[in-house]
């Protein structure tokens, strides 16, 4: 059985060791670190996608494990990745657009929050908010927003978008420390102490990807060689509300100490709900001995911290979550290997 972990412990771990030189790779992996069973495994080198919730010792973080053998290379994964078009025709997708260089205000054209966000925004205070929003961030919308006005909510929403560009800008010249710290509940969520702590608790990342570990601490003051950088938003839905999200992708291939091997990291800068932080990532695993045909193995590990998990009401809102994370992690892994053995 596998043991409960961290979420730095595993999101930042085996994966990224699984290449082509380790051997009976990424089988071991599988069984060893995910604990699948030899059933699981099978399905898996059969091109069936397997999903599944890791423990945590922490309640709040939520861990999903993927893998799917696609019949396509690596490359055509991570153009796909960053494809916006793409990500658009995905499940639980309702809306995606990529950041211009430098980012402009119309980029965010359909970055809108629900009618009801939008209401609870006129009421929205330190502690108790129907939003994720700093403090300073509430008390800016409370003196700049006319509610009485019959158009108010179209004011709300060029607002919020005037404030998730004005956030971006900021984070490109300036990196973590802009993130602030949420106060919709009555325990503030420090953003970039919290993304610190995680990658500081890493053992794995500064070892194996010494350069994305630094990038992923010091951007924008540090360069990342074979690697390209984008941002973007989207507006998702996984079954509870739908939430908004900029995200900082970054492509990277690493020729590190276990070969070369290519990783997709997602850092998550901001999102309305649910998510305080989140990281995902994404190594491109070939079987080992397998150099005269295509063919790679794509896992994904996603992790994140959740409010509002603790708690016996909140057990009961984490299995619902879990739940359906899981089976969107699952329906993802099946719609890029269809979409990249489809287009070859």
């Amino acid at each position: 059985m596998i043991k409960t972990v961290t979420l730095p412990g595993l999101i930042l771990s085996g994966a990224l060791m699984c290449t082509a030189e380790t051997p009976q790779e990424p089988y071991h992996f599988f069984r060893q670190q995910m604990g699948l069973t030899d059933s699981q495994i099978a399905m898996i080198s059969r091109g069936k996608a397997v999903a599944k919730v890791i423990p945590s010792n922490t309640p709040a973080e939520i861990i999903i494990f993927g893998a799917v053998f696609v019949n396509a290379n690596p490359e055509q994964y991570l153009k796909l990745a960053l494809d916006p078009a793409w990500l658009r025709r995905s499940p639980s997708y309702l809306g995606v657009a990529r950041f211009s260089d430098p980012p402009v205000l119309s980029d965010l054209e359909g970055f809108s929050l629900e009618p009801d966000d939008v209401r609870n925004l006129r009421s929205c205070r330190p502690g108790k908010c129907g939003v994720q929003l700093p403090a300073d961030a509430m008390q800016d919308l409370q003196r700049s927003i006319d509610w009485s006005r019959p158009d108010a909510a179209n004011h709300v929403n060029h607002r919020v978008r005037t404030m998730a560009l004005d956030l971006l800008h900021r984070y490109q010249e300036d990196g973590n420390r802009v993130l602030g710290s949420y106060r919709d509940t009555d325990s503030p969520f420090d953003v970039n102490a919290q993304l610190q702590s995680l990658l500081g608790r890493s053992e794995v990342l500064p070892v194996y990807l010494p350069e994305l570990n630094r990038y992923l601490l010091d951007y924008p003051n540090t360069k990342l060689e074979e690697s390209e950088s984008l941002f973007y938003w989207e507006r998702v839905n996984f079954g509870m509300k739908p939430t908004l999200r900029l995200n900082h992708a970054i492509s990277y291939q690493s020729s590190g100490p276990k070969g070369p091997v290519q990783v997709l990291a997602v850092k998550q800068l901001y999102a309305s709900h649910y998510f305080q932080l989140a990281l995902d990532l994404t190594a491109c695993v070939t079987e080992s001995g397998r150099t005269d045909e295509k063919g790679f193995y794509l896992i994904s590990l996603k992790g994140s911290t959740q409010q509002g998990l603790t708690g016996w009401k909140g057990s009961l809102l984490r299995m619902v979550i879990v739940s359906r994370t899981r089976s969107a992690q699952e329906k993802l892994l099946i719609n890029i290997k269809r979409s990249l053995e489809a287009n070859p």
